[in-house]
């Protein structure tokens, strides 16, 4: 069978977390279901792109929007199914097969989340997301997006906004997106050093506000100015 999957990961100065979600890929290239991988960077100065291109990845490159960057690298993709995937997010063991199966059945999902840390609060803020991706069908792009190219296509793909591009996207799949059986392992590092009842605040009044129809360049400015150390 032609590997259908095309991996498609935005960055910016994330050289620090890339590896891992590099490696993690490598069990879907043993099992001859990745026909590309991505990088879409947006002016990295650290070692991304090196990374990169150590991994075989087709890089793209352009101006930093995360909704953009992923437009870009889906515009270049040559797989039936896409999987958009966060740098500092590490699929877990047996991805592959679940994945594999998700495109035999058909129809966009994600990941559950998990974190790197350990604790109550990493525990309720991922059920939070978990529960919001299986109540209201509106997962993050942290858990991982699969999507048939078809699908994507028929919605008119990520818009080239700078913040709320997954739920967006999500939005105008209108709730189709199953909710798989494997956590994706994503970084805790801005929670920690936001504090993770803030952040976690933070984010859901940033979706309440985009949801009642606030524009995305204006939450993006908000956001930046209330990151604590960003």
């Amino acid at each position: 069978m032609r590997a259908a999957l095309s991996v498609v990961i935005p960055t910016r100065n994330a050289g620090a977390g890339l590896p891992s979600c590099l490696a993690a890929l490598m069990e879907g290239l043993e099992a001859g279901l990745i026909r590309e991988l991505i990088v879409s960077d947006a002016g990295s100065e650290d070692a991304t792109l090196q990374i990169a291109d150590a991994a075989g990845a087709v890089i793209v490159q352009g101006a930093a929007s995360r909704g953009g960057q992923l437009r870009r690298g889906a515009q270049v993709a040559g797989g039936d199914w896409l999987l958009f995937l966060h740098a500092d997010t590490v699929l877990p063991p047996g991805w592959a097969g679940v994945v594999s199966a998700r495109m035999a059945q058909g129809g966009p999902a994600a990941f559950r989340l998990a974190f790197d840390a350990a604790g109550v609060m990493p525990r309720l803020v991922a059920g939070w997301a978990n529960l919001r991706s299986r109540v209201l069908g509106l997962p993050y792009g942290d858990q991982a997006l699969l999507i048939a190219r078809n699908d994507y296509e028929a919605v008119g793909g990520f818009a080239d906004i700078p913040l709320m591009e997954d739920v967006a996207i999500a939005r105008a799949l209108k709730g189709r997106i199953a909710l798989l059986p494997l956590a994706v392992t994503t970084s805790a590092a801005r929670y920690q050093r936001e504090g993770w009842l803030w952040r976690g605040a933070r984010n859901l009044w940033t979706l309440i506000r985009y949801l009642c129809g606030v524009d995305p360049e204006v939450l993006a400015k908000a956001y930046r100015r209330g990151g604590r150390g960003s």
